[in-house]
């Protein structure tokens, strides 16, 4: 068990801990498997504590698909402004990628299979694709304007199917398979030359 801190925190360091400590619990879990008293835990507090901050798991789960995300975003626009948009969206690194892949669609397909019948969390989740497909597309038209993507292609059509691939790369992490690392590269390199027009 972690030791409890001796010290009082901020409130708002004291959220990014319990959201921290969230994540982790809900990567390494489930959503429906995890408690408050466990992230608790996780985080060196008491349940009590977790409590004046969050007043559900449920806000708590909402908070972890916003911190995810926007950890993601900000990669990508840093990489995006350093190197523009043609070559940014390429080098977005490792770390970055598996939070996209792994990560934040672990924590939808949590809220599909185990929160499915809370119809706020349906909401949410639904809103949030949504933005994410958002930003995607958007990214994706910038590359097209600079000629990195075949102007045939279609950002909102090649978004959703990023998304569907995020969403089996997550799979695939829970199973410990189908699809090896090999797969994923050669769909990747399809993908890549689709987008790009080098490949019929």
């Amino acid at each position: 068990m972690t030791a409890l801190p001796s010290a009082r925190l901020p409130a708002a360091e004291r959220r990014r801990e319990l959201v921290e400590a969230a994540l982790r619990v809900f990567s390494e879990g489930s959503y429906a498997g995890a408690t408050t008293a466990q992230i608790a835990r996780e985080a060196g507090v008491s349940e009590p504590i977790l409590y004046r901050h969050f007043a559900s798991k449920r806000e708590l789960y909402f908070a972890c698909l916003s911190e995810a995300w926007q950890r993601i975003q900000l990669r990508i626009e840093e990489k995006i402004d350093e190197l523009g948009p043609e070559l940014g969206w390429r080098a977005i690194g490792p770390a970055t990628m598996r939070e996209m892949k792994v990560v934040l669609p672990s924590l939808w397909m949590q809220a599909i299979t185990e929160a499915g019948e809370d119809p706020e969390i349906r909401r949410h989740v639904r809103g949030h694709m949504r933005e994410v497909h958002e930003f995607f597309a958007e990214v994706l038209r910038r590359v097209q304007e600079q000629g990195g993507i075949h102007p045939d292609r279609d950002p909102e059509t090649e978004a959703w199917i990023f998304i569907a691939g995020s969403l089996l790369v997550s799979v695939a992490d829970r199973l410990g398979g189908p699809l090896r690392a090999e797969d994923f590269e050669a769909i990747k390199t399809e993908r890549l030359r689709w987008l790009t027009g080098t490949s019929s």
